[in-house]
């Protein structure tokens, strides 16, 4: 019974507070030029605005462009309100008042277009992605082995590659390296050096060494 008393009483203080403020709306647009029926139509605007743009909030959530148009709507209703307390002269309206009241229906209808047809872009909730089952391996892994009791490995020594054997010189061209060797020390007064004794042999590198280590 407390229950619908309180809900009765929270009805009539709406309709109370609503036609008060239709009755504000529509003084204030009479004030402005607006008679006849066209002074009863501002407020019927003003109140569609703001009842759309709470609707808008109620099925979408917040949102920046149903705030906006709440917010406009409201501060109209409000405005109409203190506006006709005798804070303005009704009988000369200013121009200001004038202007806004005349601009009212293209700004109501701009938003209550944008109320009715923009749509809310939301991203999609991103699937959670999915962890593959873990295989039981419980009877496949091996025990640990203990890093103390694991032989140690042995690295081998890089293997030295194979000597070959020097090769065998004549003894005619061993004379004939001397002869070389001792003309260039007369000349020179210097040892004959390997590369040199190998180009005036015409022999290759590894006959010529072979030849510079029995001279030596």
């Amino acid at each position: 019974m407390s229950r619908s008393i309180r809900v009765d009483a929270v009805l009539i203080q709406a309709v109370i507070a609503g036609a008060l403020s239709f009755a504000h709306l529509h003084d204030l647009a009479a004030a402005a030029g607006q008679d006849g029926w066209k002074a009863w139509a501002y407020p019927v605007s003003v109140d569609l605005l703001l009842v759309a743009a709470w609707r808008r909030l109620r099925s979408e959530g917040p949102s920046r462009l149903a705030w906006c148009w709440f917010l406009i709507a409201l501060f109209a209703s409000l405005g109409a309100n203190v506006a006709t307390a005798g804070f303005l002269d009704l009988a000369d309206p200013p121009a200001l008042l004038r202007l806004g009241i005349a601009g009212w229906p293209a700004l109501a209808f701009l938003g209550g277009t944008l109320l009715a047809h923009s749509t809310v872009h939301q991203l999609p909730n991103a699937p959670a992605p999915v962890s593959a089952p873990e295989a039981d391996t419980t009877g496949d892994r091996e025990p640990a082995q203990d890093p103390q009791s694991a032989p140690a490995l042995v690295e081998e020594p890089p293997a030295l590659p194979p000597v070959e054997p020097a090769p065998a010189v004549p003894a005619v061209l061993i004379d004939h390296a001397r002869k070389v060797a001792a003309d260039y020390r007369d000349r020179t007064g210097a040892p004959i050096d390997t590369e040199t004794l190998r180009a005036r042999l015409g022999v290759p590198p590894h006959l010529a060494d072979a030849i510079a280590a029995q001279l030596a």
